[in-house]
């Protein structure tokens, strides 16, 4: 196996990986859309804001962690930070750097809950910015199969 196609190999899987994790955000973003945003809510929807959230953290996890990365090494470039690859990935036309940041922010206050004093204070973050992470998702997609990485 040479190297490029061992990277192609890995991006493809990380690819269906984040379908499949941008399937299940898109199901709890419909949910939590419907429920509005709103001062007082029951368990059941604090549940199911719960799901978003943990949704929106994995599936920004996959995109930062695996594919930005992969998509990088693929590319023979180098981005050692986070804010290294969101701006490369500004400079290649794939996303607007400060985007990727502002996802990456929100993410890291979802992993972070504990030091908010109220957890619906992000809810209204995510619903805006998961509209955001899937647009930069299909840009993703179509720069991938345009350079052939896949």
């Amino acid at each position: 196996m040479n190297i490029g196609s061992f990277f192609s190999e890995e991006l493809a899987e990380d690819l269906n990986r984040l379908d499949r994790s941008v399937e299940m955000l898109k199901y709890s973003l419909r949910q939590c859309q419907a429920i509005g945003i709103k001062k007082d809510y029951s368990l059941e929807e604090l549940d199911r804001f719960e799901s978003l959230t943990s949704r929106f953290s994995r599936t920004s996890d996959i995109y930062t962690q695996k594919l930005m990365k992969g998509i990088i090494l693929a590319l023979r470039e180098e981005a050692d930070t986070f804010i290294d690859r969101a701006n490369l990935f500004e400079k290649l036309e794939i996303a607007n750097a400060e985007d990727l940041k502002l996802i990456r922010d929100i993410r890291n206050e979802i992993s972070h809950e504990y030091k908010m004093n109220d957890i619906t204070e992000i809810f209204n973050a995510v619903i805006e910015y998961c509209d955001k992470l899937m647009k930069v998702i299909e840009n993703t997609k179509v720069f991938v199969l345009a350079k052939k990485l896949v």
